[in-house]
Parts: structure tokens; sequence; C-alpha cells
């Protein structure tokens, strides 16, 4: 089981490249890097977890600018995008951005994926938010043809263009695409078209341990299986070895956007567990 990190990139967190190369250095797999444009002050959606929003949530820098220079400084670590709200992103743009991290990268991103929660965010980019999953859906299908096809090409209800050359392409053959959201809706799209699950490993109502006999079950009835990422897992050592005997492939720890003197003893006594 590998141990990833998650943090909002912000002008007064530890820089995302200097975590970067304190992951490497200690042993971590992965970098994660959240996203969110902008947060409307209408603030008509609640926040999942409850209370007041988190200023970081409104200060979070540009994933794929972070991520790119994330890649530079490192040569095994990798980076992930945890996650990209794709309904409120262009298609066409955003395989570019893809492509191009997994090139600098040398093949070493992760493509995090969700529908978001945020539904004021989303009607600015123009999105309803009754739609957004079946909008996910397409983008991704669409993406897939841009990174894999010479000319491609895709027709849908939200997604529409005719042939076209684009380059580059990742360097990855099949981009692995992991999909958030929570049992069991979430589960069910990642079994439909992704390549993993991304859930939350906590939630208001249940725990990812408690579902995953439940998720094996929908695996045998899909006809496929896919590895689990358990994001915002628990931040004690001893409870890790529970997630790897259920099968989890990856942890993903949520650290605070906090300077480098908070940030660099954290991961010291982490890594002392890897």
């Amino acid at each position: 089981m590998q141990i990833g990190i998650a943090m909002f990139c912000t002008d007064y967190a530890i820089s995302p490249t200097d975590l970067a190369s304190a992951l490497e250095e200690r042993g971590f797999e992965s970098q994660w890097f959240p996203e969110h444009s902008h947060i409307p002050l209408s603030r008509e959606s609640a926040w999942p977890k409850g209370g007041e929003l988190p200023k970081r949530y409104y200060d979070v820098m540009d994933p794929f600018v972070v991520m790119g220079a994330a890649a530079a400084v490192t040569t095994t670590l990798k980076v992930g995008a945890g996650i990209c709200l794709v309904p409120q992103r262009d298609a066409i743009q955003t395989a570019k951005q893809v492509a191009t991290i997994d090139q600098i990268s040398n093949g070493r991103f992760l493509f995090g994926i969700g529908t978001g929660w945020n539904a004021d965010e989303m009607a600015n980019h123009g999105v309803a938010f009754k739609t957004r999953h079946k909008v996910m859906r397409e983008k991704i299908e669409a993406m897939r043809s841009i990174w894999t096809e010479s000319k491609p090409e895709y027709h849908g209800e939200f997604v529409d263009f005719d042939p076209m050359m684009t380059w580059p392409k990742p360097v990855q053959k099949a981009l692995p695409v992991l999909v958030g959201g929570e049992f069991p809706y979430g589960a069910r799209r990642a079994l439909a078209y992704g390549d993993a699950w991304m859930p939350h490993a906590q939630r208001p109502a249940y725990s990812l341990l408690e579902k995953i006999p439940e998720f094996r079950e929908m695996e045998k009835e899909a006809g496929r299986s896919v590895p689990i990422t358990a994001f915002g897992a628990e931040h004690d050592p001893d409870i890790w070895g529970a997630y790897e005997d259920a099968g989890v492939e990856r942890l993903v720890l949520s650290i605070d956007s906090d300077p480098a003197d908070v940030v660099l003893p954290q991961l010291d006594a982490w890594a002392k567990r890897l």
C-alpha cells in the first residue's frame, strides 16, 4: 500500500516545490493537489463537512500550474489531481493540460476527478448542478479520445467536436482516471468508466472500511474490479494496516496549509512508519 499527501497550495503554506522535494526525500509515493477556481460569496452550497468553509478553499493555487512545478523538481514522486473539477472545465483544454503534465513528469501523473459539491461555483462556469455527473462522463470520454487517437472526434450531449489535431499525447498509454465520489453512487461511476475509485476515508454517515465489502459485491455485479485510493485517511499509522488488509491500494493524508516548520516534522514522524 502506498501513502500520499494532499495539501491546498496557498501563498502562506510551504511551497508546492519544497513540499514535493520533502515528500520524495522521505519516501512518500505521491502529492495531491485540490482544486477550486473560486468560491462565490452567495454560499448557497453548504460545505459537505459542515460548518464554516476553511479559508484555504478560496486561497488555493491553480492545480495544473503547481503540479507542473512539483513534477519538475522530482524524479519519482507521482503528482495527482485530487480532485480536478471536470464538469466546470473545458474538455479540450484540460486534455492538453493533463497530457502536458504527464509529459513533464515522464508518466507520473494520476488524474483524480470529481463532480464537486459547490453548485454556486459550477453555475459560474455555465454548468447545471443536476447534469454534472453526465457532463463529467462525457468530458472524460472525450479526453480519452484526445489522448489516444491521432484525429480524435466526439459527439455527445454536452461535448461535441469534429476531427482535430492536438498534441502532446500522455506518456502513459492508459492514463489512470481515479473517479471520486461516495458510496454507492461514486463507486458505481468508478466501476462504469474509471480506472480506480477514490472516495473519502471518512464521511459523516459511515467510514470507507465499513463499505468495502459492499463495494466488492458491486465489483462482482459489474464484472470488473478497480483499485481503491482512500482520500483523507486517518493520520494515525496504527490504523493504516486495516486499509491494507482490506485491499486498499493507496492512502492519501490531507494536511493543513501550514508553513514548512509545521509540515516537515509531521512528515518526518510519518516517514518513520512508511
